[in-house]
């Protein structure tokens, strides 16, 4: 066991601690479902409308609760602890997908209740988030954490590969309804694993005593964040990468048939080449193991998805495109984990949930609202303009972001007991 420790390095130590295990294979199946979901979501979009304005509304209205919710979602959890949030949103969330198959297969649905259906299944999926990505505290040691949260994006990213694939591929044979029958399963088994695993009280939420109020929790939350200047500084980075940057993500159907000329096997390989490179950042991050030199790593990978995405925007021939959006999943990766574990590895035990709520909001709000803005762009100038000056915009950033971080490595890279 020592050898295969040794061999894999972090992954296998995170991989050791049984609780962590068992929560990482369910939410992997899990997680895969959640591609499905949401590729089939947006093909079938696309397919209904024809219109990039529509693909930025309902990634809009699927992600954007996250701004609105996250802050509350953390300071929930906090509260009343994460696993019973993640049991409840997770039944939430299976019930919205098979209700969804239901009104395809039945043909009774139309973009007006798709949106509302959508806007329910993004109040959820921003409850469930916080506690989700604060819960690896409870399951594994911190000294192992920097390793956990890795596998963990590795998971995410191997799941952003593999759930598109499926989904992209079932879409070309099934009725979409089927396809979201399909993912709704996957939901099922992790709902059953979450009631045989067991975390760490103290690091799971629900110990502390809290403000009198939940506002007055979230505002704490806010508060703290701001006031640290490591903190301060990568939330502003994440805000940013993924105003310009991230959006182009949800116009995939629309770069698949109107720029590379193809149908869901296209948005597929955009986003599997996207998820490919994120699982080769997320293993090396993991395989690392550590924070030493991570706020350089971010930094610099602020410049480079920016650079491949300028790069992607540029080209007709998917196959090229594809190996620069694999060079965009890479740097995502490392900018959004490897802040996610500077974060998690300066902030207190007794504000995590909010603070890492504030991350998900940024992470996941933001994208929502480019995605809509830059959807309605597209009408007049067209994808690959659009997307380009976003990303050329990230660019310059990514050039201050690097003389910036040197001042704060020192203050984020050390290790809190």
């Amino acid at each position: 066991m020592t050898a295969d420790r040794s061999f894999f390095g972090g992954i296998g130590v995170a991989l050791s601690h049984s609780q962590y295990r068992l929560y990482f294979i369910s939410n992997l199946v899990s997680t895969i479902g959640r591609w499905i979901y949401r590729s089939s979501a947006a093909w079938f979009t696309w397919k209904l409308t024809g219109s990039y304005e529509w693909l930025g509304i309902i990634a809009f209205a699927d992600i954007f609760p996250m701004v609105v919710l996250s802050m509350f979602a953390g300071a929930l959890s906090d509260r009343i602890g994460y696993m019973r949030v993640i049991r409840t949103t997770q039944l939430f969330a299976l019930i919205l997908a098979f209700l969804l198959a239901v009104l395809i297969l039945g043909d009774w649905i139309d973009i007006w209740i798709l949106l509302a259906i959508t806007i329910v299944h993004g109040c959820n999926e921003a409850i469930s988030t916080p506690p989700r990505v604060s819960i690896v505290n409870a399951l594994v040691p911190k000294k192992d954490l920097s390793a956990a949260i890795g596998l963990n994006s590795a998971q995410f990213n191997a799941s952003r590969v593999v759930g598109p694939a499926i989904g992209g591929s079932l879409l070309l044979f099934l009725n979409a309804g089927w396809v979201f029958a399909i993912a709704a399963a996957t939901f099922v088994q992790f709902f059953i694993a979450l009631f045989f695993i067991r975390t760490e009280t103290g690091n799971a939420g629900g110990a502390g005593k809290l403000s009198t109020t939940i506002i007055r929790d979230m505002w704490d939350g806010v508060t703290y964040a701001w006031s640290n200047i490591g903190i301060r500084f990568l939330l502003f980075l994440l805000a940013l990468t993924g105003f310009l940057v991230r959006p182009f993500m949800e116009l995939a159907p629309g770069f698949a048939d109107k720029v590379f000329g193809m149908q869901s096997d296209g948005m597929a390989i955009i986003l599997c080449s996207i998820g490919a490179g994120g699982l080769v950042g997320a293993l090396s991050l993991a395989r690392r193991g550590k924070t030493a030199g991570l706020t350089k790593l971010v930094t610099w990978a602020v410049g480079l998805q920016a650079l491949a995405l300028i790069f992607f925007t540029m080209t007709n021939n998917i196959f090229i495109g594809a190996v620069f959006l694999f060079l965009v999943g890479v740097s995502m990766l490392v900018t959004g984990v490897g802040s996610q574990t500077l974060i998690q590895n300066t902030v207190d035990a007794s504000v995590r949930a909010r603070v890492m709520s504030l991350f998900v909001m940024l992470s996941w709000g933001l994208p929502a609202l480019g995605a809509w803005i830059e959807g309605a762009l597209a009408e007049y100038f067209g994808l690959q303009v659009t997307v380009g000056i976003g990303a050329t915009l990230c660019l310059l950033i990514g050039f201050w972001a690097v003389r910036a971080g040197k001042s704060l490595s020192n203050e984020l890279e050390h290790i809190k007991n």
